[in-house]
């Protein structure tokens, strides 16, 4: 009896380094976004579902300014903030993360969040993941995601060409960011369906799905099974 061939799919590319999203890509902290945002907005007496509609992947005085315009935006980011990077609870490392990184070569790879620098800072420590040198925040930019500004920061602060960097990112305005600085980009299906994520050039469903390994000169090659 001859057994049927199953065939395996896989991508891969080739870049020189490596760029990550932070919530919903190494940390796992989508519950405790939305959980937070919606304390917020049921304090301001603000629709928690509209503000929950936009709040993954951009900064979060946008979404401030956005939702209500009538407060002092950087007095509720500062509230907002404390209390986010106080939370614990439902904040976890992704399955794959330390690995994917310790694949990486030093310098080679940053984060860019549209978090700012105390709440990264302090969700990269209590996932037990080391700060990267290139860390570029929402303090970093004049403009955030969907702005290609954040993606293209990284890339100068990394001495990369932007359109030799590869982007995993898991929000819409995050992969916009970075295909709007011709960066390549692979979306994680965390904290989005693969079905909102189709400007991406591949999805990943996992990021244990993703390998990385050098092959001896400048470039890295990653590939998605």
């Amino acid at each position: 009896m001859t057994l049927p061939v199953i065939k395996k799919s896989m991508t891969t590319f080739r870049c020189t380094a490596i760029l990550f999203d932070l919530d919903g890509v190494l940390i796992d902290s989508t519950r405790s976004v939305d959980r937070q945002w919606r304390v917020w907005a049921r304090e301001q007496g603000i629709d928690e579902e509209k503000v929950i509609a936009i709040a993954h992947g951009v900064r979060a005085i946008e979404v401030i300014r956005a939702v209500a315009p009538q407060l002092d935006a950087e007095a509720e980011l500062r509230r907002l903030e404390a209390r986010e990077a106080n939370d614990k609870i439902d904040v976890a490392v992704m399955t794959g993360a330390a690995e994917l990184i310790r694949a990486i070569p030093d310098g080679r790879w940053g984060v860019v969040t549209s978090g700012t620098r105390l709440l990264a800072s302090a969700r990269l420590r209590l996932g037990g993941l080391p700060v990267p040198k290139i860390l570029v925040t929402a303090e970093d930019v004049a403009n955030g995601k969907p702005h290609p500004e954040p993606y293209l920061r990284a890339a100068k602060l990394l001495g990369v060409k932007a359109e030799e960097c590869l982007v995993i990112e898991d929000a819409p305005a995050g992969i916009r960011s970075a295909r709007a600085g011709g960066m390549k980009v692979i979306a994680l299906a965390s904290t989005y369906p693969a079905s909102k994520l189709g400007e991406a050039d591949a999805v990943a469903v996992k990021l244990n799905r993703i390998q990385i390994s050098p092959n001896g000169t400048n470039t890295l090659m990653v590939n998605i099974h």
